[in-house]
């Protein structure tokens, strides 16, 4: 696992042993799973566990204002994502 980003007290994972599509997995107090693109386009919710709403929202806010840089991530460690 990397650990590609940090802010608000949640890091946001990249798991190198992972599968498509493209997601990240970001860690507060519980866990959030969220694929960088989703159908409109922008980055989707697939599950939060543990997490509190603020920290769900954090974890959305992170993923929206870094999807390009994210993406950027996914690809370097899994490849293209056409």
């Amino acid at each position: 696992m990397v650990t590609v980003f940090r802010a608000y007290g949640l890091r946001v994972i990249i798991f190198v042993d992972d599968h498509v599509p493209a997601h990240v997995h970001v860690f507060g107090d519980g866990q959030a799973k969220i694929n960088l693109v989703g159908a409109d386009g922008a980055p989707e919710l697939i599950w939060a566990e543990g997490m509190t709403r603020v920290e769900v929202r954090k974890a959305m806010r992170i993923v929206v204002e870094q999807q390009a840089m994210l993406l950027a991530r996914w690809e370097d460690i899994h490849g293209r994502i056409d």
